[in-house]
């Protein structure tokens, strides 16, 4: 695998290298609020031939609005669209050897909402924008979304898988960074993706995909980072929407997105409430191999999760000028959940039809998980374009209390009561955290294109587990379990800075990073005074190079180092007891794992649509996976651990394709080969995988305001280290109508028409074979309104 990892970095070098310089001219400029002044990041720029109107090439422009084209010499204008606001053309441009670089300076866009009682604008923006390191993906233009949560967004993106369970992975890899608003969230500090299930889908306006961050973006993440930016306006007046929903299997949803700026003064409220009860199902059948005999476990499971959802964040802008603004934000989410579980357990020896014993465990969970977060920035952009500094702190407090009482009964093969298999217990398993984070960025542009960056940021975090289970009644009445009667304590600090150096010539950009971490993590099992201290320093360098292509290609190489730490999950040494046969932990003797990914990527836009491809490696080391292992009595343990090394490479393509003003296709491929070499842990676990996965999205805009929507879903089987998980595939369905002169939408979705979202998977090792099923989310259908104040649609 060496010489081939070798070999593919020579063939990436070489393709690049392979490219000439030519001459050319430039065009630059910026986008701003034709009212406010305000930068409009990520507007939709193209440039088209005066001359007959073809399009030669196109992009989005950055963050602050900023948009830059090399282009042959000729005679082009320029096309500018944003949702909300009207389109704009410039006049002629003439590039040549007299003008070579052009400067546009501001180009202003006029609110569409000005004119609504008059004509209705459709300054429609795609659901779908490309740059060759992000791709960003406008939430309210899929149907899918509407009346969902966070998690059922990440559903429909391109790259993103979401399993069962909530897992969120990214090109095939579960190891990727989630963040808010740019920031760590409480939302996923315990539960990982799951999570997002208390975000309300209406809060999201768009999610960035980033593959292969810079030295700019925390090193945490080896697949990437998952950035989901909640809305917020900062047009003049008052301006909001509004959404109720309902749905089957039961659900019901109220949210409002609401802002109003007068002045120097902008205020934001978004508020969401929500209603759900999921009911689930799971099979396991395990064979385990104890002497001469066999072992055999027949395990069937069904329950019912009940959650209420509360999420208000409000804020406020104070514009000391427009290139001066402080923001102050403060979220407060609660969610109050029910579990009730029923697994059944049958056991045999040697065939199943020879049974020995019998039982039944009911969980019953009671669940209270607030959060509180404080964010406060201040952004400060000076005279000279690209030259600014942003500085930000934010505080998390959140806690999660469970309240869980088990109730076992168990049977002999004669119907006799098996005594030490009935019994009723109690868990207490409380969750505590506090979390400071301050980050400093500071930009400083050199020459024409080039720009000087640098950084730093602290990161501070407490966590703090009180764990207890033990037997209220049965044979053993009254006693703790030792090892589940304790308190874990995480106190972690990182502190980083980096440095970011890029410029620009003629169809060549580059961009060089380097960024230190250095952690400080430690774990304390209190009442034991077990403890675990880790101290480390890492350099992650990084780097990208961009060619542009003649007309409207582009082609970017990129290289980081990324780390995944083990979180708090990964470290708790408690078990779950919800399940008597299969119990879940963490490994406080973790090490992190260190990944080196390279990617080249290429954009194409085209008259009716945009392609991007790109090849990718991933090479990793102490790679963390769950492994399980079974004793004689059956009973099975899964915890993380350090394997050797894990290798990945694929080629993902991404399309969309309008064939007429009617019909949009969107296409998502991904295809990997991966090797994990886990044979520290057990010789037999050296496997290699074959896997893909594909998405295609069908957008249909039918006459009288009615659009439709058609999504396909097909993940192929993948190998883990001792596991197989097998295929997948899922449709989904939606349809909204336009009301009240378009300022209403209702909307119907059915997910997983076909009820077939099922996790099917097998397990082995030495001694053991299981095979199992499960199904989390099942069949949905959800009718949502929509109603906008002064918002184009």
């Amino acid at each position: 695998m060496h010489k081939k990892y070798t070999l593919f970095k020579t063939v990436l070098l070489l393709l690049i290298s392979s490219f000439g310089f030519a001459q050319q001219g430039k065009i630059t400029g910026k986008i701003t609020d034709a009212e406010t002044s305000t930068a409009l990041g990520f507007s939709s720029v193209r440039v088209f031939s005066a001359k007959d109107s073809s399009l030669i090439d196109g992009n989005i422009s950055n963050e602050e609005g900023k948009f830059t084209f090399n282009l042959p010499f000729g005679q082009y204008y320029v096309n500018v669209e944003f949702m909300g606001y009207e389109n704009l053309n410039t006049p002629s441009i003439a590039v040549n050897a007299a003008n070579k670089s052009i400067d546009l300076g501001t180009l202003e866009l006029v609110s569409s909402t000005n004119s609504l009682d008059e004509v209705t604008v459709r300054a429609e923006k795609s659901s779908m924008e490309l740059s060759l390191d992000k791709r960003v993906f406008n939430v309210g233009k899929d149907l899918a979304n509407a009346g969902g949560s966070a998690a059922e967004v990440l559903i429909n993106i391109p790259s993103v898988n979401v399993a069962v369970d909530g897992t969120v992975s990214l090109r095939g890899s579960s190891n990727v960074r989630i963040l808010i608003d740019g920031r760590p969230s409480g939302l996923v500090t315990f539960k990982g993706g799951a999570g997002l299930q208390q975000l309300q889908a209406s809060m999201v306006e768009r999610v960035e995909i980033i593959t292969n961050p810079s030295a700019r973006y925390e090193a945490e993440g080896m697949a990437g980072i998952i950035n989901i930016i909640l809305k917020k306006d900062r047009k003049q007046g008052f301006n909001g929407s509004f959404e109720l929903s309902t749905g089957l299997p039961t659900r019901y949803g109220v949210a409002a997105n609401l802002n109003y700026r007068k002045d120097k003064l902008n205020f934001f409220v978004n508020y969401g409430l929500s209603y759900n009860v999921s009911p689930y199902i799971s099979e396991l059948y395990q064979e385990v191999e104890d002497g001469d005999q066999t072992r055999i476990l027949q395990q069937d499971g069904e329950g019912e999760v009940t959650g209420f959802n509360t999420n208000v964040r409000a804020g406020l802008d104070y514009f000391f000028s427009e290139k001066s603004i402080l923001t102050a934000s403060y979220l407060l989410s609660r969610a109050n959940g029910q579990r009730y579980t029923e697994n059944a357990y049958q056991d045999f020896i040697n065939s199943v039809n020879n049974p020995i014993a019998n039982s039944l465990r009911i969980q019953e969970e009671d669940e209270i998980e607030p959060i509180g977060e404080t964010v406060v920035s201040y952004k400060r952009l000076f005279e000279k374009k690209g030259h600014e500094l942003t500085a930000s702190f934010r505080f998390l407090d959140h806690s999660e209390t469970s309240d869980q009482l088990f109730t076992q009964t168990g049977s002999l093969a004669n119907s006799q009561v098996d005594p030490a298999n009935t019994f009723v217990q109690k868990s207490l398993n409380d969750e505590f955290e506090k979390q400071f984070l301050y980050q400093l960025d500071y930009i400083q542009p050199i020459s024409s294109e080039g720009k000087f960056e640098f950084g730093a940021r602290s990161n501070f975090r407490k966590m703090v587990n009180d764990y207890f289970v033990n037997t209220v009644s049965g044979s053993s009445e009254n006693a703790s379990i030792p090892e589940l009667d304790n308190l874990f304590r995480y106190n972690e600090q990182i502190h980083a800075a980096y440095a970011i150096i890029g410029n620009k010539q003629n169809k060549i950009s580059y961009q060089a990073g380097l960024r230190s971490e250095w952690t400080n993590i430690a774990t304390i099992l209190e009442k034991t005074n077990e403890r675990n201290p880790r101290k480390y320093v890492n350099l992650f360098p990084s780097a990208h190079l961009t060619y542009d292509l003649p007309k409207d290609h582009a082609i970017q190489l990129s290289y980081s180092r990324r780390i995944r730490r083990p979180q708090y999950n990964d470290l708790s040494p408690f078990y779950t007891v919800s399940d008597s046969r299969n119990f879940f932990s963490g490994n406080p003797d973790l090490n992190p794992e260190y990944s080196d990914v390279f990617e080249l990527g290429h954009v194409k836009y085209f008259d009716k649509g945009s392609f991007t491809s790109s090849i990718y490696l991933r090479q990793t080391d102490d790679v963390i996976e769950r492994i399980r292992t079974v004793d004689s009595d059956g009973l099975a343990t899964t915890f993380p651990e350090n394997l050797n090394s894990a290798q990945a490479y694929g080629i993902e393509f991404t399309s969309t394709f309008e064939p007429t003003k009617w019909w949009k296709l969107d296409l998502n491929l991904n295809a990997f080969h991966g090797e994990t070499d886990g044979t520290n842990i057990n010789e037999t676990y050296l496997t290699e995988t074959n896997s893909w996965f594909a998405r295609q999205t069908s957008r249909f805009t039918l006459s009288n305001d009615i659009k439709m929507q058609f999504r396909a879903n097909y993940n192929a089987p993948q190998r883990g280290a001792q596991d197989l998980r097998k295929a997948i595939y899922f449709f989904d369905f939606s349809a909204s109508k336009g009301l009240f002169d378009n300022k209403g939408t209702l909307s119907l979705s059915i997910l997983d028409i076909l009820n077939s979202r099922v996790n099917r998977f097998e397990g082995f090792g030495p001694n053991f074979t299981t095979v199992g099923k499960s199904q989390r989310t099942r069949r949905s259908a959800v009718l949502t309104f929509n109603y906008r104040l002064n918002q184009a649609d």
